[in-house]
């Protein structure tokens, strides 16, 4: 075998089709999905797309964000086989800032990336539940607050404006912008009734919102999407009964299983799904070289 490192800006229909297909039998081998959902939904857009192929047959595949996070993997009938070094050696060597993600902490992946010198500089929880009697039915908000759900061609600039305001430091969730919301929107799994939003009387702004999601649509499992919460309102006992207003759809709408993504260093989120009854499901692990300083823990 002989394998063959290609950047690309575009990929061509072709290996799109190929990426694709890879990743879903790498997910059906690892238990967890090899993009997340950023990464695919960039898959069809220009952007630094490095594929691994031998001959026409793709190996792995790796993408580098503009802020230089990476997701790749290798098919699972090619690993082993010096694949994944090469596909992030020859991203790291064009991007020494690059950080590669290692979805679901993999032994395999941990073991590439003390072969490249790599050290943990995040980690993202996965948390979930069981849906339980009761959660069908929602909470007592605090005196002031109403909720009510998103109307679509209305309230795209205020949930912008508020998930701006609770993510500014967040290196994702605050980068969405009025074509990454509309992009998301446009999804199969989008519902304006799934996302929530929390009013205290400010016509000025929103007190916060808890988006969720259910993919594929009327399946078993929901989603705690995003639960944010102005500055302004933070510290004010909003965040517990926000959480309760999405669990309160998704179990109305039938799910089992309810889970969401939380960094593993938000101490004041963690302590408010854990009073939910969440636990750790899975942990998604980012890694870098020595221009970033190691997560301690």
């Amino acid at each position: 075998m002989t394998v063959t490192i290609t950047p690309f800006d575009v990929l061509e229909p072709s290996m799109l089709e190929q990426v694709r297909t890879a990743a879903a039998a790498a997910a059906e081998v690892d238990g967890v999905e090899p993009l997340s959902e950023a990464f695919v939904l960039a898959l069809p857009r220009a952007g630094d797309h490095v594929v691994a192929t031998d001959g026409d047959r793709l190996l792995g595949y790796a993408a580098c964000a503009d802020d230089g996070s990476v997701e790749a993997f290798v098919d699972p009938r090619d690993r082993a086989k010096g694949v994944g070094t090469a596909l992030l050696t020859s991203v790291l060597e064009r991007r020494p800032d690059a950080r590669p993600w290692a979805h679901g902490d993999l032994p395999a992946s941990r073991a590439l990336a003390e072969s490249l010198g790599l050290h943990v500089v995040r980690r993202l929880l996965v948390l979930s539940r069981a849906v339980r009697p009761g959660d069908e039915v929602d909470p007592t908000l605090p005196e002031g607050l109403r909720h009510r759900t998103f109307r679509p061609g209305q309230d795209e600039a205020a949930l912008l404006a508020v998930n701006a305001a609770a993510f500014v430091d967040h290196p994702e969730q605050g980068a969405l912008d009025e074509a990454g919301l509309a992009e998301r929107a446009a999804q199969p799994w989008f519902d304006p009734e799934g996302v929530i939003l929390l009013e205290d009387g400010d016509p000025s702004r929103l007190a916060g919102f808890h988006w969720t999601k259910i993919d594929p649509p009327g399946g078993d499992l929901g989603e705690v999407y995003v639960v944010g919460v102005h500055p302004d309102c933070q510290g004010h006992g909003i965040a517990g009964p926000l959480t309760g207003l999405g669990l309160a759809h998704l179990a109305r709408r039938g799910v089992r299983e309810v889970e969401l993504y939380v960094e593993g260093d938000n101490a004041p989120a963690l302590a408010t799904y854990g009073r939910a009854g969440f636990e750790r499901k899975a942990l998604h692990v980012m890694y870098s070289c020595e221009v970033h300083p190691p997560m301690a823990g």
